[in-house]
């Protein structure tokens, strides 16, 4: 089952997607009063089950989806994680020997079926498919064979960047990956309970239909346990944390010339057991 949150008449609620629209629990469940403490206490089956007994509350329609889990202590993104990416800097590394890593802001991202906002600042807004992980249990230098033991759920990120304030500075691009909206994050939250959810899927980046990004995650050059071990080793990971594993070859500035995105285009982000996020863009 999956598990997003919403907004529906103008209150926030998390729930189910079922196979006909969308059924609100959080109502049932008091002590839990987002998404991000189900993460913490692995209530998903309890949340399945009372869907299941209640059925549809709403219809798709009916609902806005927001990023699943909200107000997450910490974002954390990993750049430059497939081999052909790494060819794309063109400095003569192969595979560098440490993962790069950079935060993004909460505010950052919209959810699935709102647009990414391009700013007026720049004209660069760039796509960015990947996959999210969501920590269900913390910890502090987790061994890499225990990793996948501390991941509650995955879901699905447009990694939108602005690609020229990537620039703006010589070692840090935070300020090109956290303009407000310029992101997307969801629809929802698949539990995750088998290593193959994550050890060989397909990732396929489409805009208005074409492919532009199309890689598997057994080709990361530092897979996700890697990254929850080297993240863990220097800041400790609490539930609800979300680390974004990493984006193929294919963005939008490494075409000649560049393809950044302009109002009115559709970027399909879907992962083989995961679903699809779809988002338009607009001006701000």
């Amino acid at each position: 089952m999956k598990f997003s949150t919403v907004r529906a008449g103008g209150a926030v609620l998390y729930g189910a997607v079922t196979e006909t629209g969308f059924s609100a629990v959080n109502d049932l469940f008091p002590d839990w009063p987002t998404l991000r403490e189900v993460v913490e206490v692995g209530g998903f089956d309890a949340l399945a089950a009372e869907a299941d007994a209640r059925g549809d509350t709403h219809a798709l329609s009916e609902v806005t989806f927001l990023p699943p889990v909200p107000a997450p202590e910490k974002i954390i993104c990993v750049g430059v994680n497939f081999p052909d990416r790494n060819a794309e800097y063109k400095d003569g590394q192969e595979a560098p020997p440490n993962m790069s890593l950079f935060p993004r802001f909460p505010r950052s991202f919209t959810g699935h079926g709102q647009p990414l906002v391009r700013p007026p600042e720049s004209p660069q807004l760039d796509y960015e498919g990947e996959i999210a992980i969501v920590i269900g249990k913390g910890g502090r230098r987790i061994p890499e064979a225990e990793a996948y033991d501390h991941i509650a759920a995955v879901t699905l990120c447009n990694e939108g960047t602005i690609r020229d304030w990537v620039r703006h500075a010589k070692f840090n691009v935070t300020q090109g990956k956290n303009w407000d909206g310029s992101g997307a994050m969801g629809p929802w939250l698949v539990p995750f309970t088998d290593r193959a959810q994550l050890a060989d899927v397909e990732i396929v980046t489409k805009v208005n239909g074409e492919v532009r990004q199309q890689d598997r995650t057994g080709r990361m050059l530092f897979p996700i346990p890697r990254q929850i071990a080297y993240i863990s080793t220097f800041t400790t990971l609490v539930p609800g944390d979300i680390i974004v594993t990493g984006t193929p070859t294919g963005a939008g500035a490494r075409f000649d010339p560049p393809r950044f995105l302009v109002p009115g285009d559709e970027i399909e982000v879907s992962v083989e057991g995961i679903g699809t996020l779809v988002n338009g863009v607009v001006d701000e």
